[in-house]
């Protein structure tokens, strides 16, 4: 399995873009967790509700508009992953530059894009 990611802003809802991220990364055999509003599991990937200290984060792929996340700011930051992915509607400068202060890599880019050409 390749690095683990979390979906944050993950939903139960099959047509979410969150709901479609957390399939094609279990497809892909990348090890992924999930917090979302409501608790449920979608493929083999449990969504939680608290913010949980997942451990080796290497992406947080972000599915929340910049007022919701911020409130995950810190819980974000503390996780330490390598890269934090904005998907479409989700760019936030202001969180882009928090994490360039704590040493963590920002992409805006779409994960579904991404995993389709391979280079998630």
């Amino acid at each position: 399995m390749k690095k683990r990611t979390l979906v944050l802003g993950a939903s139960l809802k099959p047509s979410r873009y969150s709901n479609i991220a957390i399939k094609r990364l279990r497809d892909n055999a990348i090890e992924t967790v999930a917090v979302g509003l409501q608790k449920g599991i979608v493929a083999d990937v449990a969504i939680e509700t608290e913010n949980i200290f997942f451990e080796n984060i290497d992406t947080v792929t972000l599915y929340l508009n910049p007022k919701r996340q911020e409130s995950y700011y810190e819980y974000i930051i503390n996780l330490q992953p390598r890269r934090v992915i904005f998907n479409p509607g989700t760019e936030n400068i202001e969180l882009m530059e928090l994490l360039k202060e704590n040493g963590i890599e920002s992409e805006i880019a779409c994960t579904l894009v991404l995993l389709s050409t391979k280079q998630y």
